[in-house]
């Protein structure tokens, strides 16, 4: 019986390729990732206003911790190798592009961590309207 129906080759070559690790016992156990989720996007929520670009990478935060605590309760965890963006790899691969837009979260956060060249501030009405919200990343599945 495989693990991952969707995507086992993917994941498998990411377990190969050590960008994926497989884990046991409480490290497979994600519930404090999303404790930790709901924390991080809760001080992301205070401090919105006054400083959207840091706010915006604790929402990212939050998404990854939730992502991660999937991936944990599958007994996976991403390696330093892989990164954030194995992350993304393995939920895509997983359950298709119903989490594209944490890899638009992650790609802008990118952006916000590592700029090319001068902060030019963007009202945070327009940047909100075209980035994803990452809310959907750190609600617990409803039972």
């Amino acid at each position: 019986m495989s693990r991952w129906p969707r995507g086992e080759a993917e994941i498998e070559q990411l377990i190969a390729a050590k960008q994926l690790q497989r884990v046991v016992g409480g490290q497979a156990n994600g519930e404090h990732l999303m404790e930790k989720a709901a924390r991080t996007v809760a001080t992301a929520g205070e401090i919105a206003r006054d400083d959207p670009d840091s706010a915006y990478v604790l929402a990212y935060d939050a998404a990854r911790y939730s992502a991660t605590a999937l991936l944990a309760q599958q007994g996976l965890r991403p390696t330093t190798s892989g990164g954030h963006y194995v992350v993304e790899v393995a939920l895509r691969a997983q359950f298709g592009d119903g989490f594209r837009a944490f890899g638009a979260m992650r790609r802008r956060r990118n952006e916000l961590e590592y700029p090319a060249g001068p902060a030019r501030p963007q009202p945070l009405r327009r940047r909100a309207e075209r980035s994803p919200t990452p809310s959907t990343f750190c609600e617990p599945p409803s039972s």
